[in-house]
């Protein structure tokens, strides 16, 4: 089964983000508060589903309004 295009595009964009606030991936996830292997797979080729909670938290993190993590 192939992953959902919209995970991939949520992956993406968390990268973007992440790299464009020159962050490691480890220091994503402490900044939000996470688990470094759940935030790597948030990242990876084959995303977790994300749910709308965890979206709010990262957002919050990263002083950002939600839907910017779903701008795709």
């Amino acid at each position: 089964m192939s992953t959902p295009k919209i995970r991939l595009q949520f992956a993406a964009q968390l990268r973007k983000i992440r790299k464009k606030l020159d962050l490691t991936q480890e220091a994503m996830a402490e900044r939000v508060g996470m688990d470094i292997r759940y935030y790597q797979r948030l990242e990876s080729q084959k995303p977790n589903a994300v749910k709308i909670d965890t979206i709010g938290k990262i957002a919050k993190a990263l002083n950002l309004l939600s839907w910017k993590l779903l701008k795709f």
